[in-house]
């Protein structure tokens, strides 16, 4: 009996799709860059490595064995001191209050700037935009004697609000840049939807653009935190008070001009240390979500 096949039956049955490459068979490239990374992350993590071994070590081990001996006993005497001697609850609190509130201040004062040039469209934004650009690029050095002389003369020298306000203006100054572009880019059918429904200018900021900025904002809020943070010479000069110093210049602080207790510098560069990287672990997910989002856009 012959079996007449339809066009449809007697069609090319299409192969299945092959299976991707295991990502383990991709070639020695592959291996080599996470080799090097791998390297260059051990590398960066040496410093640290000798902070935590010299942190509870006892003078005498340090000056007998140097820094890269092991400690004979388990020393904690030197965290107790840095603890005491520069008070340091009070130097978290006031590095906390000062970081907090330059990266609150500086996204909002940098989403404001960026709004009025990415969408309100200020006539001569690309000098405007530029001219932020160029102050970002000034070194602190050029800035410290003016704003030195400034907050002598208005009275807000030693005062932490004469630190917030400067590093709101710089952190801004790099925010404005960014965000600028940002919205530059913006679509204008959003805006022109809200505008036919009746929005205003700050309703339109606020229930449009806000909600799309949110993540590359919060990743903006996290960098203005560390930035300030880490920040050195102009709450040097500017706070000379004790009880108006933050954690970086309460480190300083310990290193005399003849004689320096090696195990507690080590132990308090420990202590200040752990605050950040407990902000940095707690917002991590944040910040990959933000840098995400920012790249799919």
């Amino acid at each position: 009996m012959t079996v007449t096949l339809t066009p449809a039956e007697n069609a090319v049955t299409p192969r299945r799709p092959q299976p991707a490459r295991d990502r383990h068979h991709r070639g020695a490239s592959r291996w080599i860059v996470l080799v090097l990374v791998t390297l260059g992350a051990l590398a960066m993590l040496v410093p640290f490595v000798f902070m935590l071994l010299n942190a509870f070590k006892s003078p005498g081990d340090y000056s007998s064995g140097g820094p890269l001996s092991w400690p004979s006993e388990f020393y904690t005497k030197g965290l107790r001191n840095y603890w005491t001697q520069v008070n340091f609850p009070l130097k978290l609190w006031n590095s906390a209050l000062i970081a907090g509130s330059v990266a609150v201040l500086g996204v909002v004062v940098s989403l404001l700037n960026a709004y009025a040039l990415g969408i309100g469209r200020v006539r001569g934004r690309l000098w405007i935009v530029g001219l932020f650009l160029l102050a970002n690029m000034l070194p602190q050095e050029a800035l410290i004697y003016p704003l030195y002389y400034v907050a002598k003369q208005i009275g807000l020298y030693n005062t932490q609000l004469s630190v917030i306000i400067i590093f709101t203006v710089i952190q801004s100054a790099f925010g404005t840049y960014l965000l600028a572009s940002v919205l530059g880019t913006f679509p204008r059918s959003l805006l022109e939807a809200a505008a036919l429904d009746g929005a205003g200018k700050w309703k339109i900021l606020w229930r449009v653009v806000f909600p799309n900025l949110r993540p590359t904002l919060a990743v903006l809020l996290i960098f203005f935190f560390i930035w300030t943070w880490n920040e050195f010479l102009i709450p040097l000069v500017m706070l000379i008070d004790n009880s108006t110093q933050t954690i970086p210049v309460a480190l300083a602080s310990l290193q005399g001009d003849r004689l320096m207790d090696a195990p507690t510098t080590n132990a308090g560069a420990l202590i200040s240390l752990v605050p950040a990287i407990l902000f940095f672990l707690i917002f991590q997910r944040t910040l990959s979500r933000g840098i995400t989002a920012g790249a799919e856009k």
